[in-house]
């Protein structure tokens, strides 16, 4: 399960690079806007998708408090899905050994 929520939290940090360094700058800088609402809902969905994963899978294995509230914080920031990927795949390895 924790594979399945790294997939999801890598399409939410994508989701959010590329509404953040493509669409909003060709909106803003280029009056060019068409990128904005179909980049924009498709990161809203996972954003919602990496909540849900994340309600799942950090239940069901057992995350401390603090590992709940760096797992959220990092939907919120830029990169923080990439930058949190590391703990997750340790946490993946360690439920897989035993």
């Amino acid at each position: 399960m924790i594979r399945l929520f790294r997939i999801v939290a890598l399409v939410e940090g994508v989701t959010t690079v590329a509404l953040f360094l493509v669409a909003m700058p060709l909106k803003y800088a280029f009056n060019m806007p068409f990128l904005t609402q179909p980049v924009g809902a498709i990161h809203g969905l996972a954003f919602l998708a990496y909540i849900g994963a994340m309600w799942v899978c950090l239940r069901d294995y057992d995350f401390s408090a603090r590992d709940w509230g760096r797992t959220a914080l990092a939907a919120f920031l830029p990169f923080g899905t990439f930058l949190n990927d590391p703990f997750l795949r340790r946490r993946q390895s360690a439920a897989e050994a035993g």
